[in-house]
């Protein structure tokens, strides 16, 4: 079956990951086999025409920019994602991320986000997530969707969502070897395959990572599976299942105070050596009661698509189990299984004569935890102190129209109705005579009007308003102690949002700005109250607005070349042309300079005890940056920079601050599509102390809140793909 691509360069709208030199062309006709494509994984360039579609924030990272690089946390993989704030806690995966403030105050197994693997979620059905889920060295690209514009996954959460898309066998080596060392006995391997044969092509990958971190208590172990496999029925049905399986142990270092981050940042946080032999103050002592989070983690996922004509049907089906050993102040044992579907119907058919599309969807998910709990005796288990039941049920039916009022200007209209229910039942009860069993349910409507203006053929705008809707998950609900009460009782977080920007490319130039204020309604924000232990409450009426930019600068070409940049516009997968532009060769060498900047104004509104203050935990002002020189035969090189510029506090009551800090990086290497590709990657050159993020508490009283940020640190890494 051959269908016809008619491709145009027009925009470079929300890829600032794309590095090559774009020059606008001619349209150019091309002529592809159907089956080149897959129906269930949309190829980068389908992804960034989808993209373009968006009145609102969103970003597309290609993976083999990051591959340029250490490529073992989400922050290597998501640095330049404009609006995306994530900060690993101890040099590893765990991390604290947030876009436009979602879960500020959570350092741990996120929250706010919906995090998604090929469209299917990746969060567990209280809405909660864990970083070690996702392999960056297997996606082939990443989606960002910030806010609203995250309803194309019936996303209702403040931030959006972060879609992480798969390599498949139709784009995938036969061989691929990758193989990286660095400082703190870093080391990471991946061996990966894929191919097509006939109707079928399939992907698999087997990673390890380990270090023993840059602090004491910190090692990491982790060992991945990934594999998809896909079979395309007819030439309009495609059918593909997804298998993750996880092995990860991570021990904790814990919080330091400030006067212990400055004196040695490696340390873990101890109690004085002559009371670490008494059980009850032993258990806050990191290292002598062994806290530690560790899980095994197995996912069987599907996606089926049909698409004939402007009709396109697809369904999601994911099922998830997980085992979780965590001891800290106590043992948690966990072990759950989440079930979900999406089921979701595209039209894009003309109306009256103008270019249209509708999409509706319905995604039930449910979850089933069984959650026991120990006394932690140095490091083991002792006798049991809780055994609860608990399951998750969510059910979000969705419903989005984008119509061309005109060529170049489109009104999208949308909005999701969302049910939730959080039960819990204690069957510890009979043991202790304290029943803790108890229910809550959340309801809510998320309304989205935006408007797209395309401006010229390189540049856009967008305007748009909003709700959101996120009810807790367990983790802000669990009652730590077995006081009769049951769940902590909370209000579900709802925000309006107005969001305002521009994208696009002007000769050497491409932007993405964009500035939102959000009116938040009961805040869902966690202190710590004790080591290991956080409480959530509902901070009644808060304020989050900022700015997210991302500029990339071509500051010189030709510097050692002398030829001509080329490129091709490729069309989505419904035949509509892209208004984002596909890099197909570079002909130029050039030295680029890559920026991103955010603005993070989050603060109380006439809170009875913090007024107007700001909402701790993240900074006000972030910006990094890269200065790098490209050649078309493959080579880079350059310094990067990353700077917190002002103090910002980690107390509610503004009283404790974390101070500003500048890192100094340097990358160089040599990339090839196929055969042998090298980096070399300097972090932190300046050896700088700082603190990476923080935990946070209501009024500071002499807590112990600062995680340290990795010291000076070099890493290379070998490929080979065949």
């Amino acid at each position: 079956m051959t269908r016809h691509f008619i491709a145009a360069f027009t925009l470079a709208a929300t890829s600032f990951a794309q590095t090559d030199t774009l020059t606008t062309l001619p349209t150019v006709d091309v002529t592809a086999t159907g089956e080149d494509q897959s129906l269930t994984v949309p190829s980068l360039e389908q992804a960034r025409a989808e993209l373009s579609t968006q009145p609102g924030g969103t970003a597309i990272i290609d993976a083999e920019q990051y591959k340029r690089g250490r490529a073992t946390t989400l922050k290597d993989a998501l640095d330049f994602a404009p609006g995306v704030f994530v900060q690993p806690r101890f040099g590893a995966e765990e991390s604290r991320i947030s876009i436009r403030g979602s879960g500020i105050q959570r350092t741990f197994h996120g929250r706010g986000l919906k995090l998604l693997q090929d469209g299917v979620p990746l969060n567990l059905a209280d809405g909660s997530f864990d970083f070690q889920a996702v392999e960056p060295l297997t996606t082939r690209y990443i989606e960002v969707y910030r806010g609203a514009n995250a309803l194309e996954f019936g996303a209702t959460t403040l931030g959006g969502a972060i879609n992480f898309v798969s390599l498949t066998g139709r784009e995938a080596s036969l061989l691929d070897a990758r193989f990286e060392y660095g400082s703190f006995e870093t080391f990471r391997a991946q061996l990966s395959s894929g191919a097509v044969l006939g109707p079928f092509d399939y992907y698999v990958s087997l990673s390890h990572f380990s270090t023993d971190g840059f602090r004491d208590h910190s090692q990491q172990n982790n060992q991945r599976l990934f594999a998809n496999f896909g079979y395309r029925i007819t030439p309009e049905l495609e059918t593909r299942f997804f298998i993750t399986y996880t092995q990860t142990d991570s021990e904790l270092p814990g919080e330091l105070t400030k006067e212990q981050l400055e004196d040695n940042p490696r340390q873990a946080s101890r109690v004085p050596q002559f009371l670490r032999g008494i059980q009850p103050v032993a258990r806050f002592d990191y290292v002598t009661s062994n806290w530690k989070r560790d899980f095994e983690l197995l996912r069987i996922a599907n996606r089926t698509t049909w698409q004939s004509g402007e009709h396109r049907f697809s369904s999601g089906l994911f099922w998830t189990h997980k085992n979780l050993d965590h001891p800290i102040l106590f043992v948690i044992d966990q072990l759950s299984n989440d079930f979900g579907i999406d089921l979701r119907y595209e039209n894009s058919a003309d109306l009256f004569g103008h270019r249209n599309r509708l999409t509706l969807g319905f995604a039930p998910t449910h979850g089933i935890v069984e959650d026991n709990r120990f006394e932690n005796l140095f490091g083991n288990r002792g006798n049991r102190i809780g055994d609860q039941h608990q399951t998750s049920t969510n059910l979000d039916f969705y419903l989005q129209e984008h119509f061309y009022l005109v060529p170049s200007v489109a009104l999208v209209a949308g909005g999701q109705i969302s049910y939730a229910k959080r039960k819990s039942n204690d069957d510890f009860a009979g043991i202790d005579g304290i029943d803790n069993s108890d229910s809550q349910d959340y309801w809510g409507y998320s309304p989205k009007l935006g408007l797209l203006w395309e401006m010229t053929p390189e540049a856009q705008a967008f305007l748009n308003v909003s709700r959101s809707f996120e009810p807790p998950s367990f983790g802000e609900l669990a009652n730590a102690g077995n006081n009769g009460t049951g769940l902590v009782h909370l209000t579900e977080q709802t925000a309006t949002t107005a969001e305002i920007g521009t994208r696009g490319r002007y000769r050497r130039f491409a932007w993405d700005l964009a500035y939102y204020h959000a009116w938040i309604d009961d805040e869902l924000l966690e202190s710590q109250v004790q080591p290991g232990l956080t409480q959530t409450t509902n901070a009644g009426r808060t304020i989050h607005q900022g700015i997210e930019a991302a500029l990339d600068v071509d500051l010189f070409t030709d510097l050692f070349t002398r030829g001509d940049g080329e490129t091709l516009a490729a069309a989505s997968g419904d035949g509509k042309k892209s208004v984002l532009p596909m890099a197909r060769e570079q002909k130029k060498d050039r030295l680029v300079l890559r920026q991103v900047y955010l603005w993070n104004d989050f603060h109380f509104d006439g809170d009875a005890e913090f007024g107007d203050n700001q909402l701790p935990g993240i900074p006000e002002h972030y910006y990094r940056a890269e200065l790098l020189y490209e050649h078309p035969c493959g080579f880079y090189a350059g310094p990067n920079v990353e700077w917190v510029p002002s103090k910002y506090n980690v107390d509610s009551a503004e009283t404790e601050f974390a101070d500003p800090y500048a890192l100094l990086g340097f990358k160089i290497g040599y990339r090839s599509e196929r055969g042998f590709s090298v980096f070399f990657e300097a972090k932190n050159l300046t050896d700088k102390t700082y603190a990476s993020t923080t935990s946070v508490v209501g009024t500071f009283n002499g807590q112990a809140l600062f995680f340290p940020g990795d010291g000076r640190g070099f890493y290379g890494g070998l490929e080979w793909k065949w």
